[in-house]
Protein backbone atom coordinates (compact mmCIF):
# COMPACT_ATOMS: atom_id res chain seq x y z
CA UNK A 1 0.00 0.00 0.00
CA UNK A 2 1.20 3.52 -0.97
CA UNK A 3 1.83 5.55 2.52
CA UNK A 4 2.10 9.34 3.11
CA UNK A 5 6.19 9.32 4.27
CA UNK A 6 8.04 12.10 4.10
CA UNK A 7 12.04 12.33 3.71
CA UNK A 8 11.91 12.01 7.20
CA UNK A 9 10.51 9.47 8.31
CA UNK A 10 7.27 11.41 9.26
CA UNK A 11 4.03 10.02 8.73
CA UNK A 12 0.55 11.79 7.95
CA UNK A 13 -2.78 9.94 8.76
CA UNK A 14 -4.21 13.13 9.35
CA UNK A 15 -5.69 15.58 6.92
CA UNK A 16 -6.54 18.86 7.92
CA UNK A 17 -9.58 20.31 5.59
CA UNK A 18 -10.87 23.96 5.13
CA UNK A 19 -14.23 23.99 3.80
CA UNK A 20 -14.28 27.98 3.45
CA UNK A 21 -12.24 30.97 4.18
CA UNK A 22 -15.44 33.14 5.28
CA UNK A 23 -15.74 33.47 9.02
CA UNK A 24 -18.37 35.97 11.02
CA UNK A 25 -15.84 36.57 14.26
CA UNK A 26 -13.33 39.54 14.26
CA UNK A 27 -11.31 38.17 16.50
CA UNK A 28 -8.65 40.53 17.01
CA UNK A 29 -5.91 38.79 16.15
CA UNK A 30 -6.70 37.00 12.92
CA UNK A 31 -9.72 39.30 11.29
CA UNK A 32 -9.95 42.33 13.32
CA UNK A 33 -11.56 43.94 10.81
CA UNK A 34 -14.12 41.19 9.47
CA UNK A 35 -13.87 38.74 6.72
CA UNK A 36 -13.30 40.89 3.81
CA UNK A 37 -14.83 38.77 0.52
CA UNK A 38 -12.64 38.06 -1.93
CA UNK A 39 -13.18 38.15 -5.89
CA UNK A 40 -13.43 34.06 -5.59
CA UNK A 41 -15.62 32.60 -3.02
CA UNK A 42 -15.73 28.90 -5.36
CA UNK A 43 -14.89 26.73 -2.83
CA UNK A 44 -14.49 22.75 -3.10
CA UNK A 45 -18.05 21.27 -3.74
CA UNK A 46 -19.05 18.67 -1.69
CA UNK A 47 -18.55 15.44 -4.82
CA UNK A 48 -14.80 16.99 -4.90
CA UNK A 49 -14.18 16.98 -1.32
CA UNK A 50 -15.03 13.31 -1.41
CA UNK A 51 -12.92 12.69 -4.06
CA UNK A 52 -10.22 14.24 -2.34
CA UNK A 53 -11.12 12.40 0.76
CA UNK A 54 -11.44 9.17 -0.83
CA UNK A 55 -7.88 9.56 -2.40
CA UNK A 56 -6.27 10.33 0.95
CA UNK A 57 -7.96 7.81 2.64
CA UNK A 58 -6.00 5.10 0.01
CA UNK A 59 -3.04 6.97 1.33
CA UNK A 60 -3.54 5.63 5.02
CA UNK A 61 -5.41 8.99 6.26
CA UNK A 62 -7.74 8.03 9.20
CA UNK A 63 -8.67 11.27 10.58
CA UNK A 64 -10.23 14.49 8.66
CA UNK A 65 -10.42 17.67 10.53
CA UNK A 66 -12.98 19.96 9.28
CA UNK A 67 -11.72 23.61 9.21
CA UNK A 68 -12.50 26.95 7.90
CA UNK A 69 -12.89 30.45 8.39
CA UNK A 70 -15.97 29.18 9.67
CA UNK A 71 -17.26 25.83 8.53
CA UNK A 72 -20.63 25.91 10.27
CA UNK A 73 -21.30 28.75 7.34
CA UNK A 74 -21.51 26.31 5.37
CA UNK A 75 -24.83 25.34 4.94
CA UNK A 76 -23.72 21.48 2.91
CA UNK A 77 -22.00 21.15 6.14
CA UNK A 78 -24.24 18.14 7.44
CA UNK A 79 -23.93 16.44 4.20
CA UNK A 80 -20.31 16.86 3.80
CA UNK A 81 -19.60 15.22 6.75
CA UNK A 82 -22.60 12.04 6.04
CA UNK A 83 -20.29 11.86 2.69
CA UNK A 84 -16.92 11.43 4.83
CA UNK A 85 -18.48 8.92 7.24
CA UNK A 86 -19.57 6.59 4.27
CA UNK A 87 -15.48 6.64 3.31
CA UNK A 88 -15.20 3.45 6.01
CA UNK A 89 -11.43 3.73 6.30
CA UNK A 90 -11.64 6.94 7.60
CA UNK A 91 -11.47 6.64 11.59
CA UNK A 92 -11.84 10.44 12.97
CA UNK A 93 -14.24 13.02 11.78
CA UNK A 94 -13.54 16.21 13.78
CA UNK A 95 -14.99 19.55 13.44
CA UNK A 96 -12.98 22.97 14.28
CA UNK A 97 -15.68 26.15 14.85
CA UNK A 98 -15.85 29.10 16.41
CA UNK A 99 -19.34 27.83 18.37
CA UNK A 100 -21.44 30.36 16.51
CA UNK A 101 -23.91 27.67 15.85
CA UNK A 102 -23.35 25.17 18.08
CA UNK A 103 -26.63 25.25 20.29
CA UNK A 104 -28.61 24.80 16.96
CA UNK A 105 -25.76 22.68 15.42
CA UNK A 106 -25.03 19.96 18.09
CA UNK A 107 -27.95 17.27 17.58
CA UNK A 108 -27.47 17.32 13.78
CA UNK A 109 -23.79 17.21 14.26
CA UNK A 110 -24.29 14.02 16.40
CA UNK A 111 -26.20 12.62 14.31
CA UNK A 112 -24.38 12.97 11.35
CA UNK A 113 -21.47 11.24 13.02
CA UNK A 114 -18.79 13.44 14.15
CA UNK A 115 -16.42 11.94 16.16
CA UNK A 116 -14.33 15.15 18.06
CA UNK A 117 -14.96 18.69 18.22
CA UNK A 118 -12.40 21.44 19.06
CA UNK A 119 -14.77 24.80 19.81
CA UNK A 120 -12.43 28.16 19.67
CA UNK A 121 -13.24 30.32 23.54
CA UNK A 122 -10.42 32.30 24.04
CA UNK A 123 -12.24 33.11 27.41
CA UNK A 124 -14.29 31.94 30.01
CA UNK A 125 -15.30 35.88 30.78
CA UNK A 126 -18.23 36.96 29.11
CA UNK A 127 -16.73 40.77 28.69
CA UNK A 128 -13.31 39.40 27.85
CA UNK A 129 -14.84 37.12 24.85
CA UNK A 130 -16.64 40.11 23.20
CA UNK A 131 -13.60 42.18 23.12
CA UNK A 132 -11.29 39.30 21.58
CA UNK A 133 -13.64 37.97 18.95
CA UNK A 134 -16.37 40.76 18.59
CA UNK A 135 -19.43 38.66 19.71
CA UNK A 136 -21.52 38.35 22.49
CA UNK A 137 -21.95 34.85 22.48
CA UNK A 138 -20.39 32.99 25.00
CA UNK A 139 -22.86 31.51 27.34
CA UNK A 140 -24.97 30.49 24.06
CA UNK A 141 -21.56 28.50 22.42
CA UNK A 142 -21.10 26.58 26.13
CA UNK A 143 -24.75 25.67 25.78
CA UNK A 144 -23.75 24.34 22.38
CA UNK A 145 -21.02 22.68 23.75
CA UNK A 146 -22.61 21.10 26.99
CA UNK A 147 -24.80 19.34 24.72
CA UNK A 148 -22.50 17.83 22.85
CA UNK A 149 -21.10 16.70 25.88
CA UNK A 150 -24.30 14.53 26.37
CA UNK A 151 -22.76 12.66 23.75
CA UNK A 152 -20.10 10.90 25.59
CA UNK A 153 -19.14 9.16 22.31
CA UNK A 154 -17.70 12.48 20.91
CA UNK A 155 -14.27 14.16 22.09
CA UNK A 156 -14.67 17.41 23.02
CA UNK A 157 -11.44 20.32 23.07
CA UNK A 158 -12.07 24.06 23.56
CA UNK A 159 -9.18 26.59 21.65
CA UNK A 160 -7.98 29.47 24.01
CA UNK A 161 -5.67 31.69 22.14
CA UNK A 162 -2.93 32.87 24.97
CA UNK A 163 -3.04 36.65 24.57
CA UNK A 164 -0.82 38.97 27.16
CA UNK A 165 -2.96 41.45 28.85
CA UNK A 166 -6.59 40.05 28.14
CA UNK A 167 -6.63 35.79 28.93
CA UNK A 168 -3.32 35.00 31.11
CA UNK A 169 -4.96 34.98 34.23
CA UNK A 170 -7.20 32.68 33.23
CA UNK A 171 -5.88 29.18 34.67
CA UNK A 172 -8.26 29.19 37.73
CA UNK A 173 -11.13 29.23 35.46
CA UNK A 174 -9.80 26.77 33.07
CA UNK A 175 -9.45 24.53 36.01
CA UNK A 176 -12.71 24.82 37.46
CA UNK A 177 -14.33 23.73 34.23
CA UNK A 178 -12.14 20.51 33.44
CA UNK A 179 -12.48 19.51 37.06
CA UNK A 180 -15.42 18.00 36.41
CA UNK A 181 -16.21 18.00 32.55
CA UNK A 182 -14.79 15.51 30.28
CA UNK A 183 -13.36 18.21 28.22
CA UNK A 184 -9.26 19.06 27.17
CA UNK A 185 -8.51 22.71 27.40
CA UNK A 186 -6.22 24.24 25.31
CA UNK A 187 -3.97 27.14 25.17
CA UNK A 188 -2.48 28.23 22.23
CA UNK A 189 0.76 30.48 21.95
CA UNK A 190 -0.69 33.50 19.32
CA UNK A 191 1.56 32.63 15.75
CA UNK A 192 3.06 35.69 13.71
CA UNK A 193 1.01 36.04 10.64
CA UNK A 194 1.50 38.18 7.59
CA UNK A 195 -1.34 40.83 8.59
CA UNK A 196 -0.60 40.78 12.25
CA UNK A 197 2.82 41.74 12.97
CA UNK A 198 2.03 44.62 15.82
CA UNK A 199 -0.14 42.82 17.63
CA UNK A 200 1.73 39.82 17.92
CA UNK A 201 4.58 41.83 18.99
CA UNK A 202 2.35 43.62 21.65
CA UNK A 203 0.19 40.31 23.40
CA UNK A 204 2.61 37.28 22.18
CA UNK A 205 3.25 35.01 25.39
CA UNK A 206 5.49 31.52 25.35
CA UNK A 207 3.33 29.33 26.86
CA UNK A 208 6.04 27.73 29.10
CA UNK A 209 4.70 29.34 31.60
CA UNK A 210 1.32 28.04 31.59
CA UNK A 211 3.35 24.59 31.05
CA UNK A 212 5.51 25.24 34.82
CA UNK A 213 1.75 26.32 36.44
CA UNK A 214 -0.13 23.13 35.72
CA UNK A 215 2.73 21.02 36.06
CA UNK A 216 3.38 22.84 39.57
CA UNK A 217 -0.13 21.25 40.68
CA UNK A 218 0.29 18.14 39.62
CA UNK A 219 -0.39 17.72 36.15
CA UNK A 220 1.58 15.14 34.10
CA UNK A 221 2.11 15.35 30.25
CA UNK A 222 0.44 12.38 28.85
CA UNK A 223 1.30 10.31 25.81
CA UNK A 224 0.03 11.32 21.95
CA UNK A 225 -1.10 8.94 19.61
CA UNK A 226 -0.19 9.03 15.97
CA UNK A 227 -3.85 10.90 14.81
CA UNK A 228 -3.38 13.26 17.71
CA UNK A 229 -2.97 17.10 16.98
CA UNK A 230 0.31 19.09 18.32
CA UNK A 231 -0.88 19.74 21.64
CA UNK A 232 0.84 18.38 24.53
CA UNK A 233 -1.63 17.09 26.60
CA UNK A 234 -1.73 17.30 30.83
CA UNK A 235 -4.16 14.94 32.89
CA UNK A 236 -4.42 14.95 36.86
CA UNK A 237 -5.87 11.92 38.85
CA UNK A 238 -8.11 15.18 40.35
CA UNK A 239 -9.75 16.14 37.20
CA UNK A 240 -11.79 14.71 35.00
CA UNK A 241 -10.78 17.13 31.95
CA UNK A 242 -7.25 17.63 30.52
CA UNK A 243 -5.36 20.87 29.80
CA UNK A 244 -3.38 21.24 26.33
CA UNK A 245 -0.52 23.46 25.36
CA UNK A 246 0.53 24.38 22.02
CA UNK A 247 3.62 25.81 21.37
CA UNK A 248 4.51 25.81 17.81
CA UNK A 249 7.41 28.10 18.74
CA UNK A 250 9.11 25.33 20.25
CA UNK A 251 12.11 23.98 19.21
CA UNK A 252 10.48 20.50 18.84
CA UNK A 253 7.37 21.21 17.67
CA UNK A 254 7.39 20.17 13.24
CA UNK A 255 9.74 16.65 14.60
CA UNK A 256 6.03 15.23 15.49
CA UNK A 257 4.26 16.57 12.62
CA UNK A 258 1.81 14.44 11.39
CA UNK A 259 -0.84 16.40 9.39
CA UNK A 260 -0.97 18.01 5.72
CA UNK A 261 -3.53 20.53 4.76
CA UNK A 262 -5.75 21.41 2.19
CA UNK A 263 -7.59 25.16 1.15
CA UNK A 264 -11.09 25.59 0.71
CA UNK A 265 -9.85 25.96 -3.20
CA UNK A 266 -8.31 22.63 -2.89
CA UNK A 267 -4.85 23.92 -2.85
CA UNK A 268 -2.44 20.89 -0.77
CA UNK A 269 -0.58 22.96 1.90
CA UNK A 270 3.04 21.10 3.73
CA UNK A 271 3.16 23.36 6.01
CA UNK A 272 0.94 26.01 8.16
CA UNK A 273 3.32 28.55 7.35
CA UNK A 274 5.12 27.33 4.28
CA UNK A 275 5.31 29.20 0.25
CA UNK A 276 2.17 28.53 -1.93
CA UNK A 277 0.38 25.50 -2.57
CA UNK A 278 -0.11 22.80 -5.43
CA UNK A 279 -3.67 23.19 -6.69
CA UNK A 280 -5.26 19.75 -6.48
CA UNK A 281 -8.58 20.95 -7.32
CA UNK A 282 -8.19 19.52 -11.63
CA UNK A 283 -7.52 16.35 -10.15
CA UNK A 284 -11.00 16.18 -7.87
CA UNK A 285 -13.65 16.22 -10.80
CA UNK A 286 -13.87 12.26 -11.10
CA UNK A 287 -14.01 9.22 -9.30
CA UNK A 288 -11.55 7.40 -12.10
CA UNK A 289 -8.41 10.91 -11.36
CA UNK A 290 -7.96 9.10 -8.05
CA UNK A 291 -5.45 7.31 -8.76
CA UNK A 292 -3.41 10.19 -10.30
CA UNK A 293 -4.27 12.31 -7.84
CA UNK A 294 -2.84 9.64 -5.15
CA UNK A 295 0.38 10.16 -7.18
CA UNK A 296 0.72 13.69 -7.21
CA UNK A 297 0.27 13.87 -3.61
CA UNK A 298 2.89 11.53 -2.72
CA UNK A 299 5.32 13.37 -5.49
CA UNK A 300 4.68 16.64 -3.58
CA UNK A 301 5.43 15.30 -0.10
CA UNK A 302 9.04 14.94 -0.87
CA UNK A 303 9.17 18.88 -1.04
CA UNK A 304 8.40 18.83 2.63
CA UNK A 305 11.03 20.56 4.94
CA UNK A 306 11.83 19.32 7.84
CA UNK A 307 10.54 22.44 9.85
CA UNK A 308 9.17 26.03 9.88
CA UNK A 309 10.87 29.04 10.59
CA UNK A 310 8.83 31.08 12.68
CA UNK A 311 11.30 32.01 15.10
CA UNK A 312 13.10 33.80 12.30
CA UNK A 313 10.11 35.96 11.62
CA UNK A 314 8.90 34.14 8.60
CA UNK A 315 5.09 33.37 8.10
CA UNK A 316 4.84 31.84 4.36
CA UNK A 317 2.11 32.58 2.05
CA UNK A 318 -0.51 32.42 5.65
CA UNK A 319 -1.66 35.82 5.34
CA UNK A 320 -4.13 35.58 8.59
CA UNK A 321 -5.37 32.23 9.41
CA UNK A 322 -9.16 32.18 8.51
CA UNK A 323 -7.10 30.74 5.08
CA UNK A 324 -6.41 27.58 5.97
CA UNK A 325 -7.83 26.97 9.85
CA UNK A 326 -4.97 26.89 11.78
Amino acid sequence: MLELKDQFGRVFPYLRLSITEACNFRCQYCLPNGFQKPCDMNYLTQSEITNLISAFAQLGTKKIRLTGGEPTIRNDLIKIIGAIRDIKTIETIALTTNGYKLEQQAQSLIDAGLDAINVSIDSLSAYKFKAITGHDKLQSILNGLFEVAKTKRIKIKTNSVLLKGFNDDELPSILRMVKNNNITMRFIELMRTGDNKEYFEKHHLSTDFMSEQIEEIGFKRISRNSVSGPAREYAHEDYEGRIGIIAPYSKDFCASCNRLRISARGELKLCLFGDGGLDLRPFLQSENQIDELKLLILKTLKFKLPTHNLAGGYTGSTKHLAQIGG
